[in-house]
């Protein structure tokens, strides 16, 4: 293990860092495009190229201001790291900073913050109170783009309100796309379109644009059936276009329901659109996914009939399909066909047949097609790198990852936070902690702001090499940045129990009342999380006592967290602790119109429920030993 630390440390330092960016957040936002259309398999609708330039815009403004802006920037975001959770003297360094508030600076700020919505928005609170500064739209876009990522909806909605008040001029409705876009995303498909319902409140009447972008982004978020019903909805008040069929087929075809698809392509026709490479390539894709490689093929012969030449995306979504079925060589046939018919390839073909052989254990033929892309003048981009990487990680194969990112360098391909995160995972599952906080310094101080993925990977890390002490203070900061959201709640129970098996109550309880220090808000589930951490580790009381915190910040119990409480103080004779608890749940139940009674029997009903699962899983785990036992007697006899 020496060995390998000492290689890969002077792999890291030498030029003292393996990752310089002059514009690291360039190459974030492109690479993350492409991965996004990698995953949503390689087919982008219309509607999409406005996000794209939006992107765009962004990335020349930080080309063109990054002499003026950057060190000021990161003197900024250095300071909000170090006193976030200290406001007074938060806002006193930022005074002394001698940084000019200027315009294009504020926005530049809450984009350094990337998913630390949380930083961005007290940066937003303190410039909001300098004299002579007044927000400008990009400010306002920047900061409800970075909170409705965090799933801050409540902070989005007031921020929109204060617009209204002070800067209705401002209100456009791109800004209520961003929200619900957000919305789709989580799945939250009422809250999305209420938005489009909320927007004259604002002074902003929902036009063609804005119905268009709420049925794409439902249709890319798994909701093409609610999205179906929205276009019926709405065919009076906004005229089907092209754009719209397009989405909800490319919806259906993500889906797998390629009936649906096909029915959507036959409303089309009627509706006088004929279908486009667009439409086509969303049809392609449906079949690969689905594994119809035939109906795929008969497409494509198809759309030549009609005189649409399939392009690049069509073949690319082909390749993707045969990879998926390890079919590799009849994907290369494929991509052989393409050349001939003189179309040329692009980096996300190349992409493709890189992932489908590394996939398949096949890292030399990755090899070989990434010198071959980059000989003919197709410059690979993060996420080709970064399936070359995945592979070497699954091999453990740590130097190799090291490596790779030199050769990135070298060719001006600029390291991503995935990339970050393959390094800083295989490095921790290796023992090579401290390596692992290397990177992720090199990771920040290269101008990239480490998101919720980086820090799950970093606090799964030391978790795992029994570094509390090191995984509580990530998680913190973490915390500290506002990026704590109901998603993360398994990686908040992975962490307190791990505590408490370790007998460090003290240091659970420290990091639970970080969590409330924030200001986070927290729901019946996180406080579940904790109180049953505590009972499962036999501290009954301390469990109670949150139990009634929880209470006093009116989220009321499940009522198998009441049942389990009352069986543990039943137990320890606590007759007084026992009845404070029920009578305030039966005022809360009360105020819920809910009779205590049934509360009370359902709580004991899944407590049993939920243990003879757990007990009916013993069995089975035990017959399988058993099993598996006899099996390996038979083949030792």
């Amino acid at each position: 293990m020496l060995k390998l630390s000492s290689k890969f440390t002077s792999l890291l330092t030498k030029r003292r860092h393996f990752s310089f960016s002059s514009e690291p957040n360039t190459g974030n936002v492109q690479s993350t495009d492409l991965r996004n259309q990698f995953n949503s398999k390689l087919v982008c609708l219309e509607t999409k190229q406005q996000d794209d330039n939006d992107n765009d815009n962004n990335n020349t403004q930080t080309r063109h201001g990054r002499d003026e802006f950057t060190s000021d920037v990161e003197k900024i975001f250095r300071i909000l790291k170090k006193f976030h959770s200290r406001v007074p003297k938060l806002e006193l360094a930022l005074l002394h900073s001698g940084v000019v508030l200027r315009p294009g600076l504020s926005e530049r700020v809450i984009n350094r913050c990337g998913d630390a919505g949380n930083l961005g928005y007290k940066y937003y609170t303190w410039v909001s109170k300098q004299p002579n500064y007044s927000h400008s739209y990009d400010v306002y876009k920047a900061l409800i783009k970075s909170l409705s990522k965090m799933r801050q909806f409540g902070a989005v909605w007031a921020l929109i309100e204060e617009m209204r008040k002070q800067k209705p001029e401002l209100i456009s409705p791109e800004l209520f796309v961003v929200l619900m876009r957000r919305f789709a995303s989580a799945r939250m498909v009422k809250k999305a379109i209420e938005v489009l319902d909320e927007m004259p409140k604002y002074g902003c009447e929902p036009d063609e644009y804005a119905f268009g972008c709420l049925l794409d982004a439902l249709c890319k978020n798994g909701s093409a059936k609610e999205a179906a019903k929205l276009f019926e909805d709405m065919r009076v008040k906004f005229e089907p276009s092209l754009k719209h069929f397009t989405s909800l087929l490319y919806g259906w075809c993500k889906e797998g329901k390629l009936m649906e698809a096909k029915h959507v392509l036959v409303q089309m026709k009627e509706a006088g659109f004929e279908p486009d490479i667009v439409v086509y390539n969303n049809l392609l894709s449906g079949y690969a996914q689905a594994g119809k490689m035939n109906d795929a093929f008969e497409l494509l012969k198809e759309m030549r009939m009609k005189g649409c030449e399939p392009n690049a995306n069509s073949y690319t979504v082909l390749i993707q399909g045969l990879c998926r079925l390890e079919k590799m060589e009849e994907a290369m046939r494929v991509f052989v066909e393409m050349e001939r018919r003189e179309c040329e390839a692009d980096v996300v073909t190349y992409t493709t047949l890189i992932s489908g052989f590394c996939k398949w254990g096949k890292i030399d033929r990755g090899y070989e097609i990434l010198d071959s892309m980059i000989q003919r003048g197709c410059m690979p981009n993060q996420l080709t790198y970064l399936h070359i990487m995945l592979e070497h990680e699954k091999k453990e194969e740590l130097e190799e990852c090291v490596e790779l990112i030199e050769k990135m360098r070298k060719i001006g391909c600029v390291p991503d936070l995935s990339i970050y995160n393959v390094v800083i995972r295989l490095a921790c599952k290796l023992g090579e902690v401290k390596e692992a906080v290397d990177v992720w310094n090199e990771m920040e101080a290269s101008g990239f702001s480490a998101g919720i993925d980086s820090f799950v990977v970093m606090i799964h890390g030391f978790l795992g090499q029994g570094c509390l002490v090191e995984a509580c203070e990530y998680f913190k900061e973490m915390v500290g940045r506002g990026l704590l959201s109901a998603p993360q709640y398994g990686l908040l129970k992975e962490l307190l129990n791990s505590l408490l098996r370790a007998e460090k109550l003290e240091l659970a309880k420290d990091v639970w009342s970080g969590i409330l220090t924030k200001g986070c808000e927290l729901n019946v589930y996180a406080w579940t999380i904790w109180i049953h951490s505590l009972f499962s580790k036999k501290y009954v009381k301390e469990a109670c006592s949150y139990c009634l915190d929880m209470m006093d910040a009116d989220v009321m119990p499940q009522p198998d967290t009441f049942a389990k409480l009352m069986r543990g103080l039943k137990k320890l004779y606590n007759r007084q602790l026992a009845a404070e608890i029920t009578e305030k749940v039966r005022k809360m139940a009360a105020e819920r119109q809910i009779t205590f009674k049934m509360y009370k029997r359902r709580g004991e009903r899944d407590l049993k429920e939920k243990v003879k699962e757990k007990k009916d899983g013993r069995k089975r785990r035990a017959r399988r030993r058993q099993w598996g036992g006899s099996r390996g007697n038979d083949k030792i006899l």
